[in-house]
């Protein structure tokens, strides 16, 4: 299962911590996806370039690479300020953070989906297998198509997470999927992130 500390400031600047659950001591992992900032504030506010595209959320993600064929879910904020996952027992979906840039608007698109869950393997467990130049493929609810290629991958501690590179302001359109890596730590939770950086194809 996931868990996810958000502070918001200003406009649509997300922090996010996200938490594994932990191992479950059985062979499972309790897996989860995510990002953190070291001191817990968010990247200052900058202006973007060009002018943002039609907003419409997604439906659909695809990474052909990987043979992902994956439902998207809009994600927002629990009472606590949690950032809301993808239940573990929907392993196979990825979450889209609501209350930033849908795919194809001007700004970092985030999808945050699982490693695996103690039902095994997820719709990220082949996430770092990705190259750059792979195609992303977001289906959308207006009915359009919105591609992406991968630009690079980042692995990061939880405790040091590239906040700015993933969530600061870009002059286009850009896509971040997050996920968790690394290894498990004697706390029973993922040490680090993998984050796939994608710009538009």
């Amino acid at each position: 299962m996931l868990g996810a500390s958000l502070a918001l400031s200003g406009h649509e600047s997300p922090v996010v911590r996200i938490e594994t659950s932990g191992h479950d001591g059985t062979g499972g992992t309790g897996a989860g996806a995510g990002a953190g900032n070291t001191d817990g504030t968010p990247p200052p506010a900058r202006t973007t370039a060009s002018k943002p595209g039609t907003p419409s959320p997604p439906t659909r993600l695809l990474i052909p690479a990987l043979g992902v064929d994956a439902p998207v879910t809009g994600l927002g904020l629990n009472a606590d300020l949690t950032v809301e996952v993808p239940s573990a027992d929907h392993g196979d979906e990825v979450g889209w953070y609501r209350n930033g840039p849908t795919p194809g608007e001007t700004g970092p698109a985030v999808l945050i989906g699982h490693y695996d869950t103690v039902h095994g393997p997820a719709v990220f467990k082949n996430l770092p297998r990705l190259k750059p130049g792979d195609l992303i493929r977001i289906r959308r609810t207006d009915g359009g198509t919105v591609d992406f290629k991968v630009r690079t991958l980042v692995q990061a501690a939880k405790d040091a997470f590239p906040t700015d590179q993933v969530y600061g302001d870009t002059p286009g359109p850009a896509l971040r999927l997050i996920t968790c890596g690394g290894r498990i730590g004697k706390n029973g939770h993922w040490t680090d992130n993998i984050i796939v950086l994608a710009d538009p194809a």
